[in-house]
């Protein structure tokens, strides 16, 4: 698995559909993340845990048809969580069509000590979405739009309801504010 560490979330996904250890890298250097941002969005520790199964199911299923056009899957990784706990949400309950397609049937469980540890995970060390999770609203959601969702900046302004001007400033000043909160906290 260490050969992995220094691959590219491409490379690791092309590779993910015939060696498993690949996607495993891929998982690991993500899953701390997805997992905060469910956490933090859905409250739950258990849901948020099936959520992310799900996402990553939906990864594992599309990852043939992932194309590289940054350095980073994140985006990419992160729309399908936020469509996973959007569909989630809208039907009451975790959708597991991901999973079901991977043969995955049986449900996900979590022991009271999986659940600390899904605690542990978000909590133990912020990251940039725990940054993000503290901006202000509407930098945050700009941010959430443009970055993690790719939306151009007419969308990210049509969603907030502001001109496309002052969509930018806010991914700009959130961004710029990010970016003082990472270096202060190293």
């Amino acid at each position: 698995m260490g050969s992995y560490r220094a691959a590219s979330d491409a490379d690791l996904l092309a590779r993910s559909a015939g060696d498993r250890e690949a996607f495993t890298a891929f998982y690991r250097r993500y899953e701390r993340p997805v997992l905060g941002y469910l956490v933090r969005r859905v409250g739950d520790p258990q849901l948020a845990a099936d959520l992310c199964a799900e996402t990553f199911a939906g990864a594992l299923a599309g990852a043939g048809s992932y194309r590289a056009d940054r350095d980073s899957a994140a985006p990419w990784l992160f729309g399908i969580a936020r469509n996973v706990m959007g569909s989630s949400m809208r039907a009451g309950r975790v959708e597991a069509q991901a999973r079901l397609r991977l043969g995955m049937r049986d449900p996900l469980v979590l022991a009271d000590d999986d659940l600390e540890r899904v605690e542990e995970l978000v909590s133990a060390d912020p990251s940039v979405l725990g940054f993000l999770a503290d901006l202000p609203p509407g930098q945050r959601e700009a941010i959430e739009a443009r970055v993690l969702e790719e939306l151009p900046f007419r969308d990210v302004a049509e969603r907030l309801e502001c001109s496309e001007l002052v969509a930018r400033q806010r991914v700009t000043r959130g961004l710029s504010s990010l970016r003082a909160r990472m270096e202060d906290h190293r």
